[in-house]
């Protein structure tokens, strides 16, 4: 488990405060301004979901693609790990999916793409980015998953889970879950998949196309991150 120095935790944590007034009472969009890289902090690997001719699933009023919404969330996430000086590598940085070609295959392309970034990177943290679907209309809420198998992903899970509970319109009793998913078992760091919400429910739907939200769903799994390091 990579443990932060003292020094490096109180300014993680001065950066946090930060946030919170920048973030939730001016409404800047995070990742304005990147500091230096610190070479004592961990590479964090931010995964946004599908892309590409892989749009995820749909929004059930707005038929908003959860791959857009996932690049949003993904893209202000990352803006608070930078500003915070972290070493951060996404992915997929824009609608485009990382499969190459469409022919037949594509899907396991794209994911060992994904698993290539992560290891090339030399990844201390991966989290995956994405959105739920359900046919009962009325399951909402995030949830975090991680692989059984991993105490530290399953930490971290718990960590980012009780966060994201804590949203305004959040479910609190939700529950992180143990997921059997390729992104979860590329590699031996500690790995998440964050489902920010339900795109089948009209609710959450709502909250996940507002940039607003989007915003407080990054900080929210952010700071369960940060708190994963402290």
């Amino acid at each position: 488990m990579f443990v932060l120095k003292k020094k490096t935790l109180v300014y993680i944590l001065c950066v946090i405060l930060c946030g919170v007034f920048i973030g939730a009472c001016i409404n800047v969009s995070a990742g304005a301004v990147q500091t230096e890289i610190n070479s004592d902090l961990p590479v964090i690997v931010i995964d946004a979901g599908h892309g590409g001719i892989d749009a995820g699933v749909y929004g059930v009023n707005t038929s908003v693609k959860e791959s857009d919404i996932n690049l949003e969330i993904a893209r202000k996430l990352k803006g608070y790990f930078t500003n915070a000086g972290f070493e951060c590598v996404m992915t997929r940085s824009t609608q485009a999916g990382l499969y190459g070609t469409t022919a037949s295959g594509f899907k396991m392309r794209d994911m060992q793409k994904r698993k290539q970034i992560i290891e090339e990177c030399g990844a201390d943290m991966v989290i995956s980015v994405h959105q739920n679907t359900c046919p009962l209309p009325s399951k909402r809420g995030a949830h975090v998953f991680y692989d059984n198998n991993s105490s530290t992903s399953k930490e971290l899970a718990l960590l980012i889970q009780k966060q994201m509970n804590l949203l305004e319109g959040g479910i609190a009793s939700n529950t992180a879950l143990a997921g059997d998913y390729y992104m979860l078992k590329c590699t031996s760091s500690p790995s998440v998949i964050v489902e920010c919400g339900f795109l089948s429910n009209a609710e959450d739907e709502t909250l996940l196309v507002s940039e607003d939200y989007q915003t407080l769903a990054a900080y929210a799994i952010f700071k369960g991150a940060i708190s994963y390091f402290s």
